[in-house]
């Protein structure tokens, strides 16, 4: 049974009177515990899909269901919970808050659930130790090089142990040696732990690590290639 399902998916938006559309008619279905990369030239509606699947977005036009949810129903408020509680998101840039430390930084998400003191604790803890950055929690940002900060931000997308990870160029910002080491782990969440992860990248040897490789142009799929 299919984890993602869409339907005639549709994004539009306006940009003074003139309607752009992202994305346009996808119909997609991907399973639980895939690694899927999203591929494409600018502007061919990956970033937009996976502001869909974040909840981040609503679609315009069609459906979309991840894990029985019917997200192109939800409103504002209902699509925010339902990202708290389901998504696992990774930036190209990090995106961590720099006056906190690594161990603050993976905190923050379960500080919107109720979670006790204890509980966070060994949900960080657990995190840190996946990613191999333990011995870095009390940290700042400044302190830690490229590849340890977009270890830390994984760290802290996987601690709420969200339905589905989705990454954002996560290497694009990276050496290859480091952007090499930070998609093994990647693959490790996968393969040994059963996350599903949906990725955008421009990169084809990024995109190797996936099963699936999805190619978007002009806001519609042209390409599935199972790996």
């Amino acid at each position: 049974m299919a984890l993602i399902k869409c339907k005639q998916l549709t994004k539009h938006y306006y940009r003074g009177s003139e309607q752009i559309t992202p994305l346009r008619n996808l119909d997609l279905e991907i399973e639980k515990g895939k690694f899927v990369a999203l591929m494409g030239p600018s502007g061919s509606g990956k970033t937009t899909l996976l502001n869909l699947l974040a909840g981040i977005d609503r679609p315009s036009e069609g459906e979309l269901l991840i894990d029985g949810a019917p997200m192109h129903t939800l409103g504002r408020n209902a699509l925010a919970q339902w990202r708290a509680d389901h998504i696992g998101y990774i930036f190209q840039l990090y995106n961590l808050i720099p006056v906190l430390t690594a161990y603050e930084n993976v905190e923050l998400p379960l500080l919107l659930h109720n979670v006790s003191r204890n509980e966070r604790h060994r949900k960080v803890s657990r995190a840190l130790d996946v990613v191999g950055i333990s011995d870095r929690h009390n940290h700042y940002p400044r302190q830690l090089s490229g590849g340890q900060e977009q270890r830390v931000a994984i760290a802290r997308a996987i601690v709420t142990e969200p339905t589905i990870l989705l990454a954002d160029e996560p290497t694009g910002d990276l050496d290859r040696e480091t952007g090499t080491a930070i998609m093994d782990l990647l693959q490790i969440l996968q393969t040994e732990q059963g996350q599903t992860i949906v990725m955008v990248t421009h990169d084809p040897r990024t995109a190797e690590w996936a099963n699936t490789l999805l190619h978007l142009e002009k806001g519609q799929l042209i390409e599935q290639v199972t790996t």
